[in-house]
């Protein structure tokens, strides 16, 4: 009888020993409170305010110069000269200048036969044109294949190359850099970049070129990206609404005001002058690319952005390859920031108002605070003041400003504003890697050299798949793998969206709870990819 009335009476005890744990942590919260907590939040709400009106400027800033460039017709032909190059019957194909095209490719098996096969259908002099295959790749088999592919399009006439190296020191700056050192390099003009992924019309070179002809001030003529799978499932849609707003404001902006923005690494030519002058191609950080950039830049070049040519490529269709791609594009440019700005602010060719823009607009506001503002306001600090109803958020940082970014930034992909809800909680949700890699970036942390290249499947195979109503295989399962990152912010989210309810002032439960189940559904390892776009 004892025994029974013991165990009756432990649940009470257990009862009361939580009862105690809570009230004992809810009295160590209401001592923190006060003196630590609110001002802490308060100084982290200005900071974020401050951090969102420096962006909200600039997103309104390139707004009002899109609108005008698009008012006043600023045509890249009315901006700088461009006429068709003229045959000339003494000099013959002489006249025309030697293009190199480079393909680097590391174990493409997918689309090597795409990106080679686009560039060896690329109209020019064929007397006048290299194709240059970089394959960095470590499969013996698809390094047959490649050869294979490069053989079969030599036997045809067309001038290709097939080069590879002992390492992969560098990777793809690595590889580009050792391709410009064969000798037959000396007899080319200009070189154009394609990714392995990367389809160019045939017209290509005829419409780039010209610039680079006639004006020699520019180095580099940047086309924009066409995707060829945007349509395959949500999360390729919310990417494309991304770089849609990149490459219609972003590129356009930069190229018509300081004729400065960041080389996208393919789809460009590149004067070989100005690429050797500016110092080649450096490993030093994984945006070798923009790193050119900006050193070319600070020589006095120009760079011209066409948003009329477009190139069709990839977009990476699993979370795993795009949150890889998206690491190295956060990391890697506020590593740069962090090597050059004491370069860019002693250097005396350039202007002070063009070092301002390179150093604030394009560095400091779109590559670092945009990534900072979004997580840490958006996923801690706004959710934080709900448990503590002492700091307030105006309404305008809260509400109006980022709804005026999201629509601005909505302008680029007219076709998918439906999806606005779900673009917003995905950037939000992808915001927390930015933040991290941009972090790793700025403090050159562990992974701050990491490359992985970006997965790509083919445009064709998906095609050919499709012909045959072949089941289609799901690439990514629920539970396949935990991120514990996006759980623990979702559940931080979802308890914000509880005590909201309970006890708050019912401001943002709803926003809370839906951008809970965003850090979920990514956390737990499922991802929209193999849900059909509707």
């Amino acid at each position: 009888m004892d025994r029974l009335s013991s165990t009756t009476i432990l649940p009470d005890t257990f009862q009361g020993t939580r009862d105690d744990f809570s009230m004992q942590m809810w009295m160590i919260w209401g001592q923190m409170k006060a003196p630590l907590i609110v001002p802490l939040l308060r100084l982290a709400v200005v900071v974020c305010l401050t951090m969102s009106l420096m962006l909200f400027i600039e997103r309104v800033y390139m707004g009002i110069v899109i609108l005008l460039v698009k008012l006043f017709g600023r045509k890249p032909e009315r901006r700088y000269k461009w006429e068709p190059i003229k045959d000339d019957v003494e000099l013959g194909n002489s006249a025309y200048p030697v293009v190199l095209v480079q393909i680097p490719m590391y174990n493409e098996r997918e689309v090597y036969q795409l990106s080679i096969g686009a560039a060896c259908g690329l109209s020019w002099p064929s007397d006048r044109i290299i194709i240059q295959v970089l394959d960095d790749s470590t499969d013996p088999t698809i390094k047959d294949m490649v050869v294979l592919e490069c053989q079969r399009w030599a036997s045809k006439g067309i001038n290709i190359k097939y080069e590879i190296r002992d390492n992969r020191n560098g990777y793809k700056a690595g590889a580009l850099k050792e391709g410009m050192k064969h000798s037959y390099i000396k007899h080319c003009d200009y070189v154009v970049i394609f990714d392995a992924d990367f389809q160019p019309e045939p017209d290509f070179l005829w419409r780039t070129i010209p610039f680079l002809l006639h004006n020699p001030q520019l180095a580099l003529v940047q086309a924009r990206w066409k995707f060829v799978n945007s349509d395959e499932c949500l999360m390729t849609r919310m990417q494309e609404m991304s770089l849609d707003y990149h490459f219609t404001v972003e590129q356009e902006v930069g190229s018509s005001t300081y004729a400065f923005f960041g080389f996208n690494g393919t789809a460009g030519v590149w004067r070989i002058a100005a690429l050797n002058e500016a110092g080649g191609w450096k490993d030093r950080t994984t945006v070798e690319d923009m790193d050119l950039a900006v050193r070319a830049s600070l020589k006095g070049w120009k760079f011209l952005y066409l948003g009329n040519l477009k190139v069709k490529n990839e977009l990476p269709s699993t979370l795993k390859a795009y949150r890889y791609q998206q690491h190295r594009w956060s990391c890697g440019p506020a590593n740069l920031f962090r090597k050059m700005v004491i370069e860019i602010i002693k250097n005396k060719k350039v202007s002070t108002w063009k070092k301002v823009h390179v150093i604030y607009s394009f560095f400091v506001v779109r590559k670092i605070v945009a990534h900072i503002v979004t997580f840490i306001f958006y996923c801690v600090v706004l959710p934080a003041t709900v448990l503590v109803p002492e700091v307030e958020v105006p309404k305008w940082g809260a509400v109006y400003i980022p709804s005026i970014i999201t629509l601005l930034n909505a302008v680029g992909t007219p076709r998918s504003l439906h999806l606005l809800v779900f673009w917003i909680l995905f950037e939000n949700v992808m915001s927390l890697h930015r933040t991290k890699a941009t972090f790793i970036g700025l403090l050159e942390a562990g992974r701050v050299n990491e490359w992985i290249v970006t997965e790509k499947l083919g445009d064709a195979l998906k095609a050919k798949a499709a012909a045959v109503k072949a089941p289609r295989k799901p690439r990514s399962r629920f539970g396949e793998r935990l991120h514990v990152l996006e759980l623990i912010v979702g559940a931080y989210l979802f308890f914000c969206g509880c005590y909201d309810v309970e006890f708050g002032k019912n401001h943002y439960f709803i926003y809370l709870y839906a951008q809970a189940i965003a850090f979920f559904i990514v956390g737990f390892g499922y991802v929209g990819t193999i849900i059909p776009n509707s």
